[in-house]
C-alpha cells in the first residue's frame, strides 16, 4: 500500500491535523531554535555576568588589600626614619588620617623581631621576611587577611579583620551567597554559603595580592527560570495549539455531525420504519442543508417505492388471475374429457379419454399448487401436489383398478413449477401403466431430501421392470421415462421394482 493510499484512508480530522503539521511544522522547527537560540545567549550573558560580579568582589578585596599595604608602608616608612622610640606612635598618627585601612598593625626590624605593636595582631609567624617595597599577604588565623609591608630599617605587618572584608564585598553588590580567601595552608571564610543550597551557588575563584592568596566567591546561581523559558517557547505552544484546536473544530462541528448523519442514515430501513434524522447537527448551515436534502430524497424514493409496489401487486393479481384462468380451463377439459370418455363406444376410446385425462388432471394439480404457493415465494410444495395427484388417480382409475393402493411416504420439499410439472406427469405414467399392467399391485412412492439442494423421488411398483422390453407399450412407457428424467436433468436410476431419479430443491427453511 502506497502512502497516497494510506493517506486516503485516514479521517478528515486526521488528515487536516496532518496537513496542519506539515505546514506549520517549517515555522515551529524555526521558532524552537530561535527560542533555543535566545535562551543559550541569555544563559551565557547570565553566566558571564555572574563572573563579572565574582571578579568585581575579588577586586574590591585585592583593592583593600592594596589599600592598606600603600598606607602601611608610608607610615612604617616614616615611623622607622625616626628611630625605634616612638615609632608606633609615629605610625599610629599617619594611619588614623588614612581612610579605610587597619589600625592594628607591628613594626618589625629587617630580620623579623617585633619593635613595637598597636591592638591584637596574632599569629602571623607564616609570613615570610620582606624586604624594602615587597608586599605581602597571608592567612593570619581566623582573625583577617595579614598583609607585610617591606621598608627601609625594617617590616610593617596589618591585619584587616573580618569585618572589613565582609563590608567591602557587600560593597560590590555580587548578589554573594559566599565568600572565602585562602593561602597554600590556611583559609578564612568570610560569608558562610547557606546549607543545602550548593546547586544553586555558583563558585569561582581568584588569586589576589601578587598571587598570595586565592579569593573563593560564590553568588547565585542565574538561569533561565522554567518560566522564562515557557515565554520564549510560546511561539511554538501557539503553533500546537492552532494545530490542536482546528483539529478538535473541525471533528466536533463537522466530522461528529456527519458521523451522526451517517449512523441516522444507515440505520433507516425502506418500508419498515421512517426516517429519523437527527436535528441538532451544530452551527453548520451547510450540515443542515445536507440533512434536508437526504429526508427530501429519501422522500421521493419513498414515494417511488410506493408506486411500484401498487404496480408490483397489480402484476401479481394479474398473474394470479392468469393462473387461476389456466387451472380452471385445464379442469373444464379434464370434465369434458371424462364426459366423452363415459360417452366412447369401444374400450379402446375410453381408456385413450382417460389417459389423456388423467395427464390433463396432473397438470391442472401443479397449477392450483402453484397458485396456492405463490403468496410465500418459496416455490411449489412437492408434498400436497404428490398426495392430491394420488387421489386424483386412484379416483380416475377404470374399473379394473378400483382397488388400487398408493402407499405415500413424503418429506417436505419445495421445488419450481417446471420440476413440479415433471414430477406430476412422471407419477401419473408409473401410476397408469401400473394400474393398467397389474391393477391389483401395489405403488409406493417415496420423496427424501438427500442434500441442501436435492431431493429423490422414488416410484416402487412389481411392474417396473428395465430389462422387458419385449412390448411396445413398455418400450413407448420407458422411453416417456426417459425424456421426463432428461427434463429434470438428472439420470433415471432402474432397478427391479424400483426407478428413482434426483430433483433439484430449493433450501430447507
Amino acid at each position: 500500500m502506497t502512502l497516497a493510499e494510506r493517506f486516503e484512508r485516514l479521517s478528515t480530522a486526521a488528515k487536516l491535523l496532518l496537513i496542519l503539521t506539515a505546514v506549520l511544522l517549517p515555522i515551529g522547527i524555526l521558532l524552537t531554535w530561535v527560542g533555543e537560540s535566545g535562551i543559550r545567549q541569555a544563559n551565557a550573558a547570565l553566566k558571564g555576568r555572574q563572573e563579572d560580579q565574582s571578579q568585581n568582589t575579588a577586586l574590591a578585596i585585592e583593592s583593600l588589600i592594596g589599600r592598606n599595604a600603600l598606607a602601611l608602608r608610608i607610615a612604617a616608612s616614616g615611623a622607622l626614619a625616626g628611630g625605634p622610640a616612638g615609632a608606633c606612635d609615629r605610625a599610629r598618627q599617619s594611619l588614623a588620617i588614612a581612610p579605610a585601612v587597619a589600625q592594628n598593625f607591628e613594626l618589625e626590624t629587617a630580620d623579623g623581631k617585633p619593635v613595637c605593636a598597636t591592638g591584637q595582631i596574632g599569629d602571623t609567624g607564616g609570613l615570610p621576611l620582606a624586604g624594602p617595597g615587597d608586599v605581602l599577604t597571608g592567612i593570619a588565623d581566623s582573625a583577617g587577611i595579614a598583609v607585610r609591608a617591606g621598608v627601609n630599617g625594617g617590616m610593617a605587618t596589618a591585619i584587616i579583620p573580618i569585618e572589613e572584608l565582609k563590608a567591602t564585598a557587600a560593597q560590590s553588590r555580587a548578589g554573594l551567597r559566599s565568600l572565602a580567601v585562602h593561602d597554600q595552608a590556611h583559609a578564612l571564610r568570610i560569608v558562610d554559603p547557606p546549607e543545602g543550597d550548593d546547586a544553586k551557588v555558583r563558585y569561582s575563584e581568584w588569586p589576589i595580592g601578587h598571587g598570595g592568596i586565592s579569593v573563593r566567591v560564590g553568588t547565585s546561581q542565574q538561569r533561565i527560570r522554567p518560566l522564562d523559558r515557557l515565554l520564549l517557547l510560546l511561539p511554538v505552544f501557539m503553533w500546537v495549539a492552532a494545530a490542536l484546536i482546528t483539529w478538535l473544530l473541525v471533528s466536533r462541528l463537522l466530522i461528529r455531525p456527519l458521523k451522526r448523519l451517517e449512523h441516522a442514515v444507515l440505520e433507516y430501513h425502506p418500508g419498515e420504519d421512517s426516517l429519523d434524522l437527527p436535528h441538532n447537527l451544530g452551527p453548520a448551515q451547510e450540515i443542515q442543508e445536507l440533512r434536508d436534502a437526504f429526508a427530501r430524497v429519501v422522500g421521493r424514493v419513498q414515494e417511488s417505492e410506493d408506486e411500484m409496489t401498487g404496480a408490483l401487486e397489480g402484476q401479481r393479481r394479474l398473474v394470479r388471475e392468469v393462473h387461476h384462468r389456466v387451472k380452471n380451463n385445464l379442469q373444464v377439459i379434464a370434465s369434458l374429457l371424462n364426459i366423452h370418455g363415459r360417452g366412447a363406444e369401444t374400450n379402446e376410446a375410453r381408456a385413450a379419454y382417460g389417459s389423456i385425462s388423467r395427464r390433463v388432471g396432473a397438470l391442472s394439480i401443479v397449477h392450483r399448487n402453484h397458485f396456492a404457493e405463490m403468496e410465500e415465494s418459496r416455490g411449489i410444495s412437492l408434498r400436497p401436489l404428490i398426495a392430491e395427484l394420488a387421489a386424483e388417480l386412484r379416483a380416475g382409475a377404470p374399473e379394473p383398478a378400483r382397488g388400487l393402493m398408493i402407499d405415500l411416504d413424503l418429506e417436505t420439499v419445495y421445488t419450481t413449477q417446471d420440476v413440479a410439472v415433471a414430477v406430476a406427469f412422471l407419477i401419473t405414467e408409473v401410476v397408469e401403466f401400473s394400474m393398467l399392467s397389474a391393477p391389483q399391485e401395489r405403488v409406493e412412492i417415496t420423496l427424501e431430501r438427500t442434500s441442501e439442494l436435492t431431493a429423490r423421488l422414488a416410484l416402487s411398483t412389481r411392474v417396473l421392470n428395465p430389462d422387458e422390453q419385449e412390448l411396445p407399450e413398455k418400450v413407448q412407457f420407458e422411453r416417456i421415462l426417459a425424456g421426463l428424467a432428461k427434463q429434470l436433468r438428472s439420470p433415471l436410476d432402474r432397478k427391479f421394482g424400483r426407478y428413482s431419479v434426483d430433483l433439484p430443491a430449493f433450501p430447507p427453511l
